[in-house]
């Protein structure tokens, strides 16, 4: 049976590598340190912290829905290149486009993901371990696939696959993909035939009214 893939997907793009990333003695490390680590380590360095922050807070985020909402957003926009991922999403409609159109779209898509998905987290399983399986350099290594595992009891393994890019002296995420399902592509199938009939900037104002639903079951 498939796993819920949504809320899988945005806690993976959350247990993903920050650039921000707080190490142990809650410092942030330099960008000559940040550059030393391998992407893999960041994606499970990272989702230790995640993991545990959401574990810690979940009283106060059931409590307080604001609270989990900016948790949310603070990890989402440090850990995922929301814009990149857009223009994969837009593809040939994205042809032209300028960058105020494309970053529009990318808020509006995240902001509406976040607002009917984000309370989802809260049921999510912080005592799940993740094993990284493996990393491969992609396009001479100016982006990487790490290969990852969600280790849950009693349930098979959940494989999470990472697709980074370097963005200037740090690792983004742009795709993931759960059990198969790319996060971009599914996206990219569902607004194809409404960017044949409208404008991004129409799109992106359904998103902000709530008019249009994408989603991943």
């Amino acid at each position: 049976m498939k796993t819920r893939l949504f809320p899988i997907m945005m806690s993976a793009a959350l247990l993903a590598a920050a650039p921000a990333l707080v190490l142990a003695n809650g410092q942030t490390p330099s960008a000559t340190t940040t550059a030393a680590v391998t992407p893999s380590k960041l994606v499970l360095d990272n989702a230790t912290r995640v993991l545990a922050t959401l574990d810690a807070r979940r009283a106060e985020f059931t409590r307080d829905r604001a609270a989990l909402q900016k948790f949310v957003g603070a990890e989402f926009a440090q850990t995922f290149d929301s814009k990149y991922a857009a223009q994969l999403v837009l593809g040939r409609h994205g042809r032209g486009a300028s960058d105020a159109d494309v970053n529009r779209f990318a808020q509006a898509l995240t902001n509406n993901l976040m607002g009917r998905y984000g309370s989802s987290l809260l049921d999510f399983n912080t005592r799940l371990k993740v094993r990284i399986k493996s990393e491969s350099p992609l396009r001479g290594g100016a982006m990487v696939k790490v290969s990852s595992e969600f280790l849950r009891q009693g349930g098979d393994p959940i494989p999470v696959d990472y697709l980074m890019r370097k963005v200037g002296n740090n690792w983004k995420v742009f795709d993931v993909m759960v059990e198969g399902v790319s996060f971009v592509q599914t996206f990219r199938n569902q607004f194809d035939e409404p960017l044949s009939r409208k404008s991004i900037n129409a799109i992106s104002a359904d998103l902000e009214a709530g008019n249009l639903q994408p989603t991943v079951n």
